[in-house]
């Protein structure tokens, strides 16, 4: 047998001189960084998806340092924050759908200058002491139109690599990109509220969202095709109908739970020392955790199933969490930050890489953007109780709502993990999945 495999491999030489194609199976015993960002057009679409999905980090800190200046009160901050999380959440499944239908730039170009005047409105409005309900229903359109170049960009992803195993390196690449984002975002986001102008960090979010945004649609040559003919129901159906979905959605919920906890109470923390500058450091801390761990993630080639993997790592998640109410000076905190970040990267990279194998390739993007809205609705939540926990107990109140917040999406995953199972080859998914119905693709 051995000798038929190397005869075989001498007279057909010819595969391995063909790296960037995903395709090939020699690249695809083999998949790694390097050999993703290979990929026949993705840098095309990854500069300036990078660019656009920047501001979406700065945007809830924004809100927070702008709005706790103008009133005083971390509980309002929280819930203007909220509101613009909750409406995001409500929003970006529509908003995936819609790009599935009709196209991406259809999407992207009204919503991103929806988005610039809707924060540059509720930036005047916080500036002119304007009445909390003014500011909700501000809030509402500015997180209704957040633009979700996540899933887009993942969407694209799975245009380019189809079934080849670079996809799980793909979602953890987009992890550590996502990661990046938090860790420039924040300290952006900050040094400009605290040394230029408290409203500057909401401005440039606007700002950026805008440029980024259109850069992002007018690569249109790597967007998804829009799928019809008669297979259109299928491709079309809603990707909540999937019973793995929504036990993802609930354990991105408690991931939300820690991104909005932290970034509220880290900033009740550091004003309480008197070092309101390190906010922005501590969360960077925080978030380079993920981004290095999400390296790792995506660098190692996996023998463990991934339900295991998601199951494994966000019990991690859970018990670092629940130490970072009790930690009281910055070196402490620093360094739980840290554990915490590193074990939400291969969550968030496992729960992408099981949307692979259990939604429809037509669904795709609707369902990253409801792993996205559940991000955003966790966190819109945890702001909210964090910052009522921080206004009237303080002393590091708030970091009681991560520890909730995964203890109780650690049950739900453990109880309901069974049917995060791929039916790859059952009937419906692998017809979306091995993209075996004709539907034009790329």
């Amino acid at each position: 047998m051995e000798s038929t495999v190397t005869s075989k491999k001498s007279r057909n030489p010819k595969p391995p001189e063909n790296p960037e194609n995903p395709e090939n199976p020699t690249a695809s015993t083999r998949p790694g960084y390097g050999r993703l960002l290979r990929t026949r057009g993705a840098w095309t679409f990854l500069l300036p998806g990078f660019a656009a999905r920047q501001p979406f980090a700065m945007l809830t800190i924004s809100i927070v340092l702008l709005v706790q200046h103008t009133t005083g009160s971390y509980g309002a901050a929280g819930a203007a924050a909220a509101v613009t999380g909750v409406s995001m959440a409500l929003f970006a499944p529509c908003s995936g759908r819609l790009a599935d239908r009709y196209g991406q730039r259809a999407v992207l170009i009204p919503g991103v200058l929806l988005h610039a005047l809707s924060g540059l409105t509720l930036t005047a409005l916080a500036l002119a002491d304007a009445p909390l309900w003014a500011l909700f229903a501000a809030a509402v359109p500015t997180g209704a139109s957040v633009p979700q170049v996540g899933p887009m960009v993942r969407a694209r992803w799975g245009v380019k690599l189809k079934d080849s195993p670079l996809m799980t390196t793909a979602a953890a690449f987009e992890s550590v990109t996502d990661e990046l984002t938090f860790v420039v975002g924040p300290l952006l986001a900050t040094a400009l509220c605290t040394a230029v102008d408290p409203a500057a960090g909401l401005v440039t979010e606007a700002s950026l969202t805008l440029i980024g945004g259109l850069l992002f649609a007018a690569q249109k040559s790597t967007q998804p095709s829009v799928s019809g003919g008669g297979h259109a129901r299928v491709e079309h159906a809603s990707a909540l109908r999937v019973p793995g979905v929504r036990v993802l959605i609930v354990t991105f919920l408690g991931i939300g739970s820690v991104f909005g906890g932290m970034q509220v109470s880290l900033a009740a923390f550091t004003e309480s020392i008197g070092e309101p500058g390190l906010n922005g450091v501590l969360y960077g801390v925080f978030a380079a955790g993920n981004m290095l761990s999400g390296v790792v993630c995506g660098a190692i080639a996996w023998k463990a199933a991934p339900q295991r993997r998601l199951v494994l790592g966000y019990t991690a998640l859970a018990l670092t969490a629940s130490g970072l109410w009790a930690a009281h000076s910055v070196p402490v905190l620093a360094g739980l930050g840290l554990l915490v970040g590193m074990c939400i990267a291969p969550a968030l990279i496992t729960g992408y890489t099981l949307v692979e194998g259990l939604v429809p390739a037509g669904a795709r993007t609707e369902a990253f953007t409801w792993l996205t809205g559940a991000v955003a609705l966790g966190q819109a939540a945890a702001v909210t109780v964090a910052g009522q926990l921080e206004d009237r107990y303080r002393d590091g109140a708030g970091f009681l709502v991560p520890m909730g917040g995964t203890v109780l999406a650690l049950a739900t995953l453990l109880a309901l993990r069974s049917r995060l199972t791929s039916r790859a080859h059952g009937r419906t998914v692998a017809r979306g999945v091995g993209h075996r119905v004709p539907v034009a693709v790329d």
